[in-house]
């Protein structure tokens, strides 16, 4: 278990260079730059020109590289363009908000998910089959804004039981910092809910076709304790595969989710570091980004190994 670790870490960073080197292109491909964001205003030639050198945007796009990744090793992600505070402290202060509200959506979407997946495989081809698979379609197919605009719709502005925006610090409110966080934890949990329930009850449906669970009934087992015992392990591979893929995404932040409520959290973040072509900024959430889906990754991998003894790794 240790050498997987080990050589998934080691992994990374080739992963973690290929995504720094493309999201630093990129963004320095696009039309403007900082001192036009900076200086919309001011006709100054002299002192846009100025400006560009103190920030090295001077220099060729190698070397503005080579110096970003020097101080990457240093530990040093930079300081934003903005407002010339280092990059860690301006993630540090949104990371918070975007993993409460991670952790809250994945806890909506696992009680949601588990239950209908699991009825919905077990009562195959009967009402409540079809009202599972109606939710499922309809969660997938809705886009988190509509969903968003509905949920403040009725229990924002209809039933007044929930604020519609901002945010309040948990630990410091529990109580208030909840219902600031329900509605976009709710808009959140229900998608991926919809596409856990969808995987969950085909992978269970693969499982009660095998031969095992057939052997199992002969024996005179319920079908409650086939389900338990035998086919809910084995269906739970892929869907651990789609939770790791999309808490990978919670944690990166769910930038039109928090646009809508007005959450301060990383994806409100690196879309306002866009538009000010902060380029320190960007890069460095984008890096946040990335090793949140290495990390989710490694754990689903880990997961596997607990999940099915038979699996195991060199």
């Amino acid at each position: 278990m240790g050498r997987l670790i080990l050589r998934r870490l080691l992994a990374t960073v080739p992963v973690l260079l290929l995504v720094t080197a493309g999201v630093f292109a990129l963004i320095h491909l696009t039309p403007g730059d900082p001192v036009d964001a900076m200086m919309a205003e001011s006709q100054d030639a002299a002192a846009r020109e100025s400006l560009r050198r103190e920030l090295g945007l001077d220099r060729p796009l190698y070397a503005q590289y080579a110096a970003w990744m020097g101080r990457l090793l240093r530990g040093d992600l930079g300081r934003s363009i903005r407002n010339q505070e280092p990059v860690v402290e301006n993630v540090g202060r949104r990371i918070r908000p975007s993993l409460e509200l991670a952790a809250l959506a994945m806890a909506i979407s696992i009680a949601v998910a588990l239950p209908i997946g699991l009825i919905t495989a077990a009562r195959r081809n009967t009402s409540i089959d079809r009202l599972g698979t109606l939710f499922t379609v309809v969660g997938i197919c809705m886009p988190n804004f509509l969903i968003a605009l509905l949920l403040i719709f009725l229990f924002g502005v209809t039933l007044r039981w929930l604020p519609i925006s901002g945010y309040t610090d948990p630990l410091e409110e529990p109580l208030a910092g909840l219902r600031s966080l329900l509605l976009p934890a709710v808009t959140l949990g229900l998608a991926l809910a919809a596409v856990v329930a969808r995987t969950l009850r085909s992978s269970m449906l693969e499982a009660l076709a095998e031969d095992y669970v057939r052997t199992a009934r002969a024996k005179g087992l319920s079908e409650g304790a086939i389900i338990r015992g035998h086919v809910l392990r084995n269906a739970l591979i892929p869907v651990v595969t789609v939770v790791g893929l999309q808490l990978g995404t919670l944690i990166g932040g769910a930038v039109i989710t928090e646009y809508v409520f007005a959450l301060p959290g990383v994806g409100r973040l690196v879309v306002d570091a866009v538009f000010a072509r902060d380029y320190p900024l960007v890069q460095g959430v984008v890096l946040l980004i990335a090793l949140g889906y290495i990390l989710s990754n490694l754990a689903v991998d880990l997961l596997y190994g607990w999940i099915d003894p038979r699996i195991r790794y060199r």
